[in-house]
């Protein structure tokens, strides 16, 4: 089981940046493929970015291409999520999300664990 914490969400105006972490409790969190989601009020929650344990793959969302970047570093057990140019349609409850599968599952929703997100707000 890893415990995720999400933390760097916040009010930001649209065209601004925030940089998202989420801190994994275990040590083998070099294992396991993490990702983000994102879940706006009235609307299901879908998928944003995901990273290959090792890093080296990355997959996005057609609607955050080129706007956000999804990173970790396995020596501090944290994935991050950097936000930029950000919109009012970005406005959502942001989830880091574990899994031992691929980064393709990941973004169909197969993940293990799920932390309790943080909540970005957008104004225009």
């Amino acid at each position: 089981q890893v415990q995720l914490v999400e933390s760097g969400g916040g009010l930001v105006q649209a065209g601004g940046s925030l940089k998202l972490s989420c801190a994994a409790s275990r040590r083998t969190f070099s294992n396991y493929a993490m990702g983000w989601f994102r879940q706006a009020p009235g609307k299901e929650r879908e998928f944003v970015a995901a990273i290959s344990w090792s890093g080296a793959g990355t997959l996005y969302a057609n609607f955050v291409k080129g706007r956000f970047a999804i990173s970790r570093d396995n020596a501090k057990n944290t994935v991050y999520l950097q936000m930029d140019r950000l919109k009012p349609e970005d406005t959502a409850v942001y989830s880091c999300a574990a899994s031992r599968g691929t980064i393709s599952t990941m973004s169909s929703g197969e993940c293990d664990n799920w932390g309790q997100g943080t909540q970005v707000t957008v104004s225009s």
